[in-house]
């Protein structure tokens, strides 16, 4: 059977879910509908008219995006104009254009993490930090000979990591009273008389994202028949994503090397250079994209180098005057996306036994040409 075009989009939005993406950023559905059964999705990063006839020759009816193809809100639909002929036949193909673009940069895995990853960079940071997760703290009554089977729901549903660690909690033992009523069942004691219980109160943190699925698990687990628990939110912060990546080199290479390494990694025939090649370096960051508004943050986060595309004159005057090296191997390397996002949906649609199959498009969208 095929997946719906909304359980598609779930799968996707567990890579790159849109709390990720940064505020005002166009993205989810812009065109079409997802009421309807997936045959083919295409991966793409731009949607233009080769992309879209590529999508109707491959027989796909869903194009997942990076870039968007609405960028302002329309004041006509006008068919006679660019956009409005590739508005046009999307539409008369049936073809729906769901966008997946600061989410999908913040993601980890996603397109900062991928750009780090093809560097071999280690000890990983954000270049500015974008979504943070709440932290609950949840606690649970339960009877001494049931905390084992509590505990291990709650861990294998997510609960009780903390950074590298996983399987925390505090378990502590005290006194339980509870007197059931008319109509209960009670796993333990019996209807009308007060009952005192050797019980284990476990503590453990969840996320905010984490709690209903843990709640959940927890209260299946847990053998009454109403289950005393309590959730905290805390101050103290979850896991935070970021834009951009910071990190080392396993080796320092000289601003050439790297500059070649780049070109390779990332397949691309030429990349502007800011700085002195023969100079060593060792702390690189990387944003895919336009990054120029960047180049505080990485010099912020010490980096010797920023990789990022569409550095503009002044910019890379300002940069290389504070000491930032510049490598600009161009907007389109976010290609890399496609590969790898057609990779993990076709997994996870795999794993539903489903019939729709993902495609990265084979289309080159570089609008700049080395001559």
């Amino acid at each position: 059977m095929y997946t719906h075009g909304q359980a598609v989009i779930g799968l996707m939005e567990q890579l790159a879910p849109k709390r990720y993406a940064v505020e005002g950023d166009k993205i989810g559905l812009q065109l079409g509908t997802l009421q309807k059964d997936i045959t083919k999705v295409l991966i793409a990063l731009d949607v233009n008219d080769e992309v879209v006839e590529e999508a109707i020759t491959v027989g796909a009816n869903l194009i997942i995006a990076h870039h968007a193809i609405i960028f302002r809100p329309l004041a006509k639909l006008d068919f006679t104009t660019p956009a409005g002929r590739l508005y046009e036949k999307l539409i008369k193909h049936d073809i729906a254009v769901y966008i997946s673009h600061t989410n999908l940069d913040v993601a980890a895995p996603g397109i900062n993490e991928w750009m780090a990853e093809l560097l071999a960079l280690e000890g990983r940071d954000s270049l500015e930090a974008v979504y943070t997760e709440d932290l609950y703290k949840l606690v649970v009554f339960v009877p001494e000979d049931s905390q084992e089977q509590v505990r291990e729901a709650i861990w294998r549903a997510g609960g009780g990591a903390l950074g590298e660690y996983s399987c925390c909690s505090f378990n502590s033992e005290g006194t339980g009273t509870f007197l059931p009523g008319a109509g209960t069942q009670p796993h333990i004691g019996q209807q009308g008389k007060l009952e005192r219980v050797r019980e284990v109160k476990i503590e453990t943190v969840v996320t905010a994202q984490q709690k209903r699925r843990v709640v959940q698990a927890m209260i299946k687990s847990h053998p009454y028949e109403e289950v005393a628990y309590d959730l905290y939110l805390l101050d103290q912060k979850g896991p935070s994503l970021g834009l951009g990546r910071v990190g080392r080199l396993p080796a320092s290479l000289t601003l050439a090397e790297l500059a070649e390494q780049v070109k390779q990694a990332f397949e691309v025939p030429a990349v502007r250079v800011v700085g002195d090649l023969s100079a060593d370096v060792s702390k690189v960051a990387v944003l895919g994209g336009s990054g120029g508004r960047y180049v505080r943050h990485a010099l912020f986060k010490g980096a010797d180098v920023l990789v990022t595309g569409d550095i503009d004159y002044h910019t890379a005057q300002d940069a290389l005057a504070e000491g930032l090296f510049i490598i600009d191997p161009g907007h389109n390397i976010e290609k890399l996306m496609k590969p790898r996002v057609a990779e993990w949906l076709a997994a996870r649609l795999r794993d539903q036994k489903s019939q729709t199959e993902v495609v990265a498009s084979a289309v080159d969208t570089e609008i700049f040409r080395f001559v």
